[in-house]
């Protein structure tokens, strides 16, 4: 893809306006026009998997995609009005492979899964696109106006979040935009800007940190998350209750329970953890979690969780913060394990023939925080929210 040379002619009609213009501009008068540009992007001189061609708006982006990537372009895409978005994916895709790409770029709302496309916010549809982009271009994936029509808080996250997806499954994915602040967040393996044609492999570089101020907070922030949490919108008034604030926006929640039992002691459980759907994908769930487990420990109590969302059981699965208690077999009655599952529910489901959904139980295991900060943070007066 190197030294190629494309030029957009056309015929320019001397209309009255036209002429006008020219007089008022001193534009010389033409019968023709003409843009050239002169391309270079030698893609195969090593391995990539995601690549970013950035330029202001008129600058030639996408005549030059149009020219060598035609074929490639992600189009739109006809939603289904009355069914849900899993069943826009390709049919030999299975639901674990739907809801995981799902997750994978950050739209993991089961809630949101079920609904049509058309309902979705704007920063829904843009990941649900970015999903199926992904599952209908296996080998090569072109998005032009990427991130134009999100808040550019959700397109750096979202971006962050989706080269991360491109590269575990190995596909090539190729940003065509004008947000250059996009750039650091999608870490791409090549830039290529055609306002100077000039190209530049880059090395991977971790993202831009995100520093969280968690505080605790009262019962009635609660409102702010409960559309988001994938199974329930209560929250016991008992709960104690924490909130991640990133750049003076509230981001996370995390409802805590005691967890009496008489194998457990100074037990608490996570009642409510959730993440808003603007900035899942880059771990800030799993950084509540964390924070939750590391602050009870350094009060003398253990941390207890039990999931079953997808992107959340893998996460425990991987991390060496946790440790499982339990992980039943796919198609298994749901158990807690070690003493601390429901009896009742059991016997119940196995007399009416019930399977429940695939859960993990979880013990935090981390590192703890220093007794004087835990307490601090523990004990703190809730805000008012």
């Amino acid at each position: 893809m190197q030294g190629i040379c494309i030029v957009r002619e056309s015929s320019i009609e001397r209309t009255p306006r036209v002429m006008q213009m020219e007089s008022i501009f001193d534009v010389p008068p033409r019968e023709r026009d003409a843009l050239t540009w002169q391309v270079d992007l030698p893609l195969d001189a090593r391995d990539w998997n995601v690549g970013l061609i950035v330029g202001h708006s008129g600058c030639g982006k996408s005549t030059i995609i149009n020219e060598i990537f035609k074929k490639h372009i992600a189009g739109e895409f006809d939603w289904p009005e009355d069914k849900s978005i899993l069943d826009a994916f390709p049919s030999d895709m299975g639901i674990k492979d739907v809801t995981t790409l799902l997750s994978s770029v950050g739209f993991s709302s089961p809630l949101a899964w079920v609904r049509p496309y058309h309902v979705l916010s704007t920063g829904e549809k843009f990941r649900v696109t970015m999903a199926r982009v992904l599952a209908e271009n296996t080998d090569l994936a072109v998005v032009d106006e990427f991130t134009s029509v999100v808040d550019r808080t959700v397109a750096q996250i979202g971006s962050h979040a989706i080269a991360k997806t491109v590269r575990k499954r190995k596909q090539k994915f190729i940003a065509v935009t004008c947000h250059y602040d996009v750039m650091d967040w999608l870490q791409p393996d090549w830039v290529y800007c055609p306002v100077e044609n000039s190209f530049e492999w880059r090395f991977l570089q971790p993202r831009p940190k995100i520093k969280l101020d968690i505080v605790r907070v009262r019962y009635t922030a609660w409102k702010i998350f409960q559309a988001a949490h994938y199974l329930s919108r209560d929250l016991h008034r008992a709960a104690r209750c924490f909130m991640a604030i990133w750049e003076n926006r509230p981001v996370a929640f995390a409802g805590l329970m005691a967890f009496p039992h008489v194998h457990l002691k100074n037990a608490y459980r996570g009642h409510r953890l959730v993440c808003l759907p603007d900035y899942q994908g880059v771990s800030i769930g799993a950084a509540m979690a964390d924070f939750c487990g590391a602050m009870l420990g350094g009060v003398g109590k253990s941390f207890y969780v039990r999931t079953s969302h997808p992107g959340e059981k893998a996460r425990i699965l991987k991390s060496n913060a946790w440790r499982v208690i339990n992980a039943p077999k796919p198609g298994t009655l749901t158990a807690m394990g070690r003493g601390i599952g429901n009896t009742k529910r059991k016997q119940s489901a196995r007399k009416n023939r019930r399977i429940y959904r695939p859960v993990i139980s979880a013990v935090y295991e981390g590192e703890k925080y220093p007794e004087e900060e835990a307490k601090r943070i523990w004990d703190s007066q809730p805000m008012e929210i």
